[in-house]
Protein backbone atom coordinates (compact mmCIF):
# COMPACT_ATOMS: atom_id res chain seq x y z
CA UNK A 1 0.00 0.00 0.00
CA UNK A 2 1.31 3.20 -1.00
CA UNK A 3 1.57 6.30 1.92
CA UNK A 4 -1.18 8.31 1.21
CA UNK A 5 -1.12 12.16 -0.18
CA UNK A 6 -2.29 14.69 1.55
CA UNK A 7 -4.36 16.54 -0.81
CA UNK A 8 -4.99 19.61 1.03
CA UNK A 9 -1.42 19.54 1.85
CA UNK A 10 -0.38 19.14 -2.08
CA UNK A 11 -2.48 22.19 -3.14
CA UNK A 12 -1.58 24.77 -0.44
CA UNK A 13 2.19 24.14 -1.58
CA UNK A 14 2.27 22.47 -4.90
CA UNK A 15 3.49 25.50 -7.03
CA UNK A 16 6.40 26.38 -3.81
CA UNK A 17 7.76 22.91 -4.21
CA UNK A 18 7.72 22.35 -7.67
CA UNK A 19 10.75 24.80 -8.53
CA UNK A 20 12.64 22.48 -6.11
CA UNK A 21 11.75 19.34 -7.19
CA UNK A 22 12.57 19.81 -10.80
CA UNK A 23 15.89 21.12 -9.95
CA UNK A 24 16.63 17.74 -8.30
CA UNK A 25 15.23 15.77 -10.22
CA UNK A 26 18.33 14.30 -12.44
CA UNK A 27 20.15 13.46 -9.17
CA UNK A 28 18.34 10.48 -7.56
CA UNK A 29 19.65 7.34 -5.38
CA UNK A 30 17.50 4.35 -5.95
CA UNK A 31 15.35 2.52 -6.70
CA UNK A 32 15.85 -1.11 -6.04
CA UNK A 33 13.23 -2.08 -7.88
CA UNK A 34 11.35 -4.91 -6.07
CA UNK A 35 7.69 -4.69 -6.17
CA UNK A 36 6.75 -6.04 -2.92
CA UNK A 37 9.01 -3.23 -1.05
CA UNK A 38 6.95 0.21 -0.37
CA UNK A 39 8.04 3.25 -2.20
CA UNK A 40 9.72 5.88 -0.02
CA UNK A 41 10.70 9.07 -0.95
CA UNK A 42 13.79 10.90 0.61
CA UNK A 43 15.10 14.24 0.49
CA UNK A 44 18.59 14.85 2.10
CA UNK A 45 18.95 18.36 4.15
CA UNK A 46 21.42 20.13 1.78
CA UNK A 47 22.70 18.78 -1.75
CA UNK A 48 25.00 15.19 -1.07
CA UNK A 49 28.16 16.40 0.76
CA UNK A 50 29.59 13.68 3.25
CA UNK A 51 27.29 14.87 6.13
CA UNK A 52 24.76 13.45 4.02
CA UNK A 53 26.25 9.72 3.44
CA UNK A 54 24.20 8.01 6.30
CA UNK A 55 20.85 7.50 4.12
CA UNK A 56 23.00 6.35 1.40
CA UNK A 57 24.92 3.94 3.95
CA UNK A 58 21.21 2.66 5.06
CA UNK A 59 20.62 2.00 1.52
CA UNK A 60 23.73 -0.12 0.74
CA UNK A 61 23.56 -2.03 3.71
CA UNK A 62 20.27 -3.30 2.94
CA UNK A 63 18.68 -1.08 6.21
CA UNK A 64 15.89 0.37 4.12
CA UNK A 65 15.36 -2.94 2.38
CA UNK A 66 14.87 -4.81 5.25
CA UNK A 67 12.74 -2.56 7.14
CA UNK A 68 10.40 -2.67 4.00
CA UNK A 69 11.48 0.43 1.76
CA UNK A 70 12.53 0.88 -1.67
CA UNK A 71 13.94 4.42 -1.10
CA UNK A 72 15.18 6.78 -3.45
CA UNK A 73 17.25 9.48 -2.45
CA UNK A 74 17.30 13.15 -3.93
CA UNK A 75 19.64 16.11 -2.45
CA UNK A 76 17.59 18.53 -0.51
CA UNK A 77 18.03 22.47 -0.65
CA UNK A 78 17.58 23.78 2.94
CA UNK A 79 15.14 23.49 5.64
CA UNK A 80 12.12 25.54 4.06
CA UNK A 81 12.27 23.87 0.66
CA UNK A 82 12.57 20.01 2.02
CA UNK A 83 9.47 21.13 4.65
CA UNK A 84 7.64 22.31 1.62
CA UNK A 85 8.22 19.49 -0.21
CA UNK A 86 7.27 17.07 2.42
CA UNK A 87 4.27 19.09 3.43
CA UNK A 88 3.23 19.16 -0.89
CA UNK A 89 3.68 15.06 -1.20
CA UNK A 90 7.01 15.28 -3.03
CA UNK A 91 8.50 13.77 -0.41
CA UNK A 92 7.75 11.00 2.01
CA UNK A 93 10.47 12.07 4.20
CA UNK A 94 12.96 14.71 4.73
CA UNK A 95 16.22 16.52 6.88
CA UNK A 96 16.29 19.85 8.10
CA UNK A 97 16.96 22.21 10.50
CA UNK A 98 15.32 21.76 14.00
CA UNK A 99 14.94 25.20 14.85
CA UNK A 100 14.25 26.61 11.89
CA UNK A 101 11.89 24.15 11.52
CA UNK A 102 10.33 25.33 14.56
CA UNK A 103 10.30 29.07 13.21
CA UNK A 104 8.94 27.99 10.03
CA UNK A 105 5.92 26.08 11.45
CA UNK A 106 5.60 29.61 14.29
CA UNK A 107 4.86 31.69 10.49
CA UNK A 108 3.47 29.02 8.08
CA UNK A 109 1.35 25.75 9.15
CA UNK A 110 2.63 23.15 6.69
CA UNK A 111 1.45 20.23 7.75
CA UNK A 112 4.91 18.36 9.03
CA UNK A 113 6.71 17.38 12.14
CA UNK A 114 9.86 16.08 13.19
CA UNK A 115 9.99 12.44 14.11
CA UNK A 116 13.76 11.96 15.30
CA UNK A 117 16.49 14.00 15.58
CA UNK A 118 19.83 13.70 13.75
CA UNK A 119 21.78 15.92 15.66
CA UNK A 120 21.85 16.69 19.22
CA UNK A 121 23.67 19.54 19.16
CA UNK A 122 23.20 22.26 16.07
CA UNK A 123 25.90 22.56 13.59
CA UNK A 124 24.59 26.08 12.11
CA UNK A 125 27.14 28.36 11.76
CA UNK A 126 29.16 31.42 9.65
CA UNK A 127 32.18 30.66 8.23
CA UNK A 128 34.43 32.45 6.92
CA UNK A 129 38.46 32.63 6.31
CA UNK A 130 41.62 33.24 8.58
CA UNK A 131 42.70 36.70 8.38
CA UNK A 132 39.32 38.31 7.35
CA UNK A 133 36.99 40.85 9.66
CA UNK A 134 35.30 37.60 11.21
CA UNK A 135 37.61 36.43 13.74
CA UNK A 136 36.84 33.08 15.26
CA UNK A 137 34.92 32.40 18.94
CA UNK A 138 34.08 35.82 18.58
CA UNK A 139 30.62 37.22 17.54
CA UNK A 140 31.16 40.93 18.16
CA UNK A 141 33.01 40.85 15.12
CA UNK A 142 30.17 40.52 12.97
CA UNK A 143 29.26 43.94 13.75
CA UNK A 144 30.90 46.50 11.38
CA UNK A 145 30.28 49.71 9.24
CA UNK A 146 29.32 48.92 6.32
CA UNK A 147 27.67 45.49 7.56
CA UNK A 148 29.80 42.84 6.81
CA UNK A 149 28.40 40.36 4.22
CA UNK A 150 27.00 36.70 3.89
CA UNK A 151 26.43 34.90 1.05
CA UNK A 152 23.93 32.16 1.46
CA UNK A 153 20.74 30.77 0.15
CA UNK A 154 17.63 32.50 1.42
CA UNK A 155 15.41 30.36 3.82
CA UNK A 156 18.76 28.32 5.16
CA UNK A 157 19.27 27.46 8.28
CA UNK A 158 21.97 29.79 9.39
CA UNK A 159 20.13 32.44 7.97
CA UNK A 160 16.87 31.96 9.30
CA UNK A 161 17.82 30.97 12.96
CA UNK A 162 20.51 33.94 12.72
CA UNK A 163 18.57 35.88 14.55
CA UNK A 164 18.32 33.45 17.73
CA UNK A 165 21.89 33.45 17.98
CA UNK A 166 22.44 36.93 17.51
CA UNK A 167 19.94 38.24 20.56
CA UNK A 168 22.11 35.52 22.62
CA UNK A 169 25.23 36.48 22.14
CA UNK A 170 24.22 40.19 22.26
CA UNK A 171 24.51 41.60 18.66
CA UNK A 172 21.70 43.41 16.56
CA UNK A 173 19.63 40.78 14.44
CA UNK A 174 20.24 42.94 11.68
CA UNK A 175 24.42 43.43 12.32
CA UNK A 176 25.17 41.39 8.99
CA UNK A 177 23.50 41.66 5.38
CA UNK A 178 22.58 38.13 3.59
CA UNK A 179 23.66 38.00 0.23
CA UNK A 180 21.53 35.42 -1.92
CA UNK A 181 23.40 33.42 -3.10
CA UNK A 182 23.11 29.72 -5.07
CA UNK A 183 24.75 27.27 -2.85
CA UNK A 184 26.60 25.27 -4.48
CA UNK A 185 28.78 28.19 -5.05
CA UNK A 186 29.65 29.63 -1.59
CA UNK A 187 32.93 28.09 -0.87
CA UNK A 188 33.81 29.85 -4.10
CA UNK A 189 32.30 32.51 -3.34
CA UNK A 190 34.04 33.10 -0.20
CA UNK A 191 37.41 32.25 -1.46
CA UNK A 192 37.52 34.71 -4.13
CA UNK A 193 36.99 37.15 -1.05
CA UNK A 194 33.34 38.31 -2.64
CA UNK A 195 31.47 38.47 0.89
CA UNK A 196 32.81 38.63 3.94
CA UNK A 197 31.57 35.18 5.39
CA UNK A 198 29.24 32.17 4.42
CA UNK A 199 26.32 30.43 6.00
CA UNK A 200 27.55 26.96 6.53
CA UNK A 201 27.25 23.68 8.96
CA UNK A 202 30.14 23.48 11.31
CA UNK A 203 31.09 20.76 9.57
CA UNK A 204 31.67 22.36 6.39
CA UNK A 205 35.71 23.45 7.04
CA UNK A 206 37.02 20.60 4.91
CA UNK A 207 34.93 21.94 2.17
CA UNK A 208 35.80 25.55 2.14
CA UNK A 209 39.40 25.15 3.28
CA UNK A 210 39.60 22.57 0.01
CA UNK A 211 38.05 25.76 -2.26
CA UNK A 212 40.80 28.08 -1.44
CA UNK A 213 43.37 26.40 -3.56
CA UNK A 214 45.53 29.67 -3.85
CA UNK A 215 45.49 31.32 -0.34
CA UNK A 216 45.67 27.87 1.25
CA UNK A 217 43.70 29.60 4.53
CA UNK A 218 42.39 27.78 7.39
CA UNK A 219 38.48 28.40 8.08
CA UNK A 220 37.15 29.98 10.65
CA UNK A 221 33.50 29.42 12.24
CA UNK A 222 30.92 30.89 14.16
CA UNK A 223 29.04 28.05 15.97
CA UNK A 224 25.54 28.57 16.70
CA UNK A 225 25.11 25.32 19.17
CA UNK A 226 28.09 26.92 21.21
CA UNK A 227 26.39 30.02 22.37
CA UNK A 228 22.83 28.51 22.07
CA UNK A 229 23.68 24.73 23.60
CA UNK A 230 20.02 23.89 23.84
CA UNK A 231 19.94 23.79 19.72
CA UNK A 232 18.91 20.49 18.08
CA UNK A 233 20.81 20.01 14.59
CA UNK A 234 18.94 18.38 11.68
CA UNK A 235 15.71 16.15 12.02
CA UNK A 236 13.86 13.93 10.71
CA UNK A 237 10.89 15.13 9.26
CA UNK A 238 7.34 13.37 7.73
CA UNK A 239 4.16 14.95 6.54
CA UNK A 240 1.23 14.56 9.32
CA UNK A 241 -0.43 12.07 7.77
CA UNK A 242 1.76 9.62 7.30
CA UNK A 243 2.61 10.32 11.01
CA UNK A 244 -1.44 9.78 12.02
CA UNK A 245 -2.15 6.90 9.71
CA UNK A 246 1.23 5.08 9.17
CA UNK A 247 2.86 5.31 12.62
CA UNK A 248 4.66 1.97 12.73
CA UNK A 249 5.86 2.37 9.02
CA UNK A 250 7.50 5.88 10.14
CA UNK A 251 9.21 4.11 13.07
CA UNK A 252 10.58 1.26 10.48
CA UNK A 253 11.80 4.16 8.14
CA UNK A 254 13.76 6.31 10.81
CA UNK A 255 15.32 3.25 12.61
CA UNK A 256 16.29 2.30 9.38
CA UNK A 257 17.70 5.65 8.74
CA UNK A 258 19.42 6.14 12.10
CA UNK A 259 21.01 2.54 11.54
CA UNK A 260 22.73 4.30 8.82
CA UNK A 261 23.89 6.96 10.69
CA UNK A 262 24.90 5.03 13.47
CA UNK A 263 27.04 2.86 10.97
CA UNK A 264 28.87 6.01 9.39
CA UNK A 265 29.82 7.06 12.38
CA UNK A 266 31.83 4.18 13.31
CA UNK A 267 33.49 4.22 10.03
CA UNK A 268 33.58 7.01 8.63
CA UNK A 269 35.75 6.21 5.53
CA UNK A 270 33.85 3.68 4.39
CA UNK A 271 30.17 5.70 4.60
CA UNK A 272 32.05 8.82 2.16
CA UNK A 273 33.14 5.35 -0.40
CA UNK A 274 29.33 4.56 -0.18
CA UNK A 275 28.44 8.27 -0.98
CA UNK A 276 31.01 7.89 -3.78
CA UNK A 277 29.33 5.22 -5.62
CA UNK A 278 26.07 6.75 -5.49
CA UNK A 279 27.37 10.73 -6.06
CA UNK A 280 30.57 10.08 -7.97
CA UNK A 281 31.84 13.30 -7.87
CA UNK A 282 32.52 12.57 -4.09
CA UNK A 283 35.89 13.86 -2.98
CA UNK A 284 36.02 10.70 -0.24
CA UNK A 285 38.92 13.09 2.06
CA UNK A 286 36.66 15.81 2.07
CA UNK A 287 33.47 13.58 3.12
CA UNK A 288 35.64 11.62 5.51
CA UNK A 289 36.77 15.11 7.22
CA UNK A 290 33.05 15.99 7.72
CA UNK A 291 31.49 12.83 8.94
CA UNK A 292 34.46 12.94 11.53
CA UNK A 293 33.53 16.57 12.63
CA UNK A 294 29.75 15.27 12.50
CA UNK A 295 30.07 12.71 15.27
CA UNK A 296 30.27 15.15 18.20
CA UNK A 297 27.02 16.48 16.89
CA UNK A 298 25.47 13.13 16.82
CA UNK A 299 26.83 11.42 20.16
CA UNK A 300 27.84 14.76 22.33
CA UNK A 301 30.47 13.35 25.14
CA UNK A 302 27.06 14.46 27.74
CA UNK A 303 24.54 12.25 25.17
CA UNK A 304 23.26 9.30 26.43
CA UNK A 305 20.23 8.83 25.13
CA UNK A 306 19.75 6.40 22.03
CA UNK A 307 20.78 7.90 18.58
CA UNK A 308 17.64 10.36 17.08
CA UNK A 309 16.20 11.03 20.57
CA UNK A 310 13.98 13.69 21.56
CA UNK A 311 13.58 15.42 24.36
CA UNK A 312 10.55 16.95 24.48
CA UNK A 313 11.25 19.49 27.75
CA UNK A 314 14.52 20.29 25.57
CA UNK A 315 12.09 21.23 22.56
CA UNK A 316 9.62 23.77 24.96
CA UNK A 317 13.31 25.44 26.41
CA UNK A 318 14.03 26.09 22.57
CA UNK A 319 11.05 27.51 22.15
CA UNK A 320 10.76 29.49 25.15
CA UNK A 321 14.19 30.54 23.78
CA UNK A 322 12.67 31.59 20.20
CA UNK A 323 9.85 33.20 22.20
CA UNK A 324 12.04 35.03 24.55
CA UNK A 325 14.05 36.68 22.41
CA UNK A 326 11.03 37.62 19.81
CA UNK A 327 11.82 35.55 17.01
CA UNK A 328 8.74 34.32 17.17
CA UNK A 329 5.77 35.16 19.25
CA UNK A 330 5.67 33.46 22.65
CA UNK A 331 2.90 30.73 23.14
CA UNK A 332 2.25 30.37 19.44
CA UNK A 333 3.55 26.70 19.08
CA UNK A 334 3.89 23.82 21.62
CA UNK A 335 6.11 20.84 21.74
CA UNK A 336 3.39 18.33 20.33
CA UNK A 337 3.03 20.93 17.03
CA UNK A 338 6.40 20.39 16.19
CA UNK A 339 7.93 16.90 17.27
CA UNK A 340 5.75 13.72 17.52
CA UNK A 341 8.29 12.25 19.81
CA UNK A 342 5.98 9.23 20.39
CA UNK A 343 7.84 8.12 17.06
CA UNK A 344 11.53 9.05 18.16
CA UNK A 345 14.05 6.53 19.25
CA UNK A 346 13.84 5.90 23.29
CA UNK A 347 17.02 5.63 25.11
Amino acid sequence: MRFRRSAVALVAVFALATGVSACNADSKAGTDGDTTLEKVSYLTSFKTFGREAYAYVALEKGYFKDAGFDVTITPGSGTVDVMKLVAGGQADYGIGDFTALVITLAKQKLPVTTVGMIHQRSMAAIAAFDGGKIKADDPKSLVATPKLRIGDQPGSTNQVTFPLYAKQVGIPIDAVEFVPSPPGGLPALLAADRVDGIGQFVVGVPLLEAADKEKKRKAVVLSYGAKVQELYGNSIIARNDLVEEHPEQVKKFTAALLKGLDEAMKDPAAAAQILKKYVPDTNVEVATKELQLMKPFVQPDNFKGATGEVDTTRVQAIIDALGKYEVIKPGIVKPADVVHAELAPKG
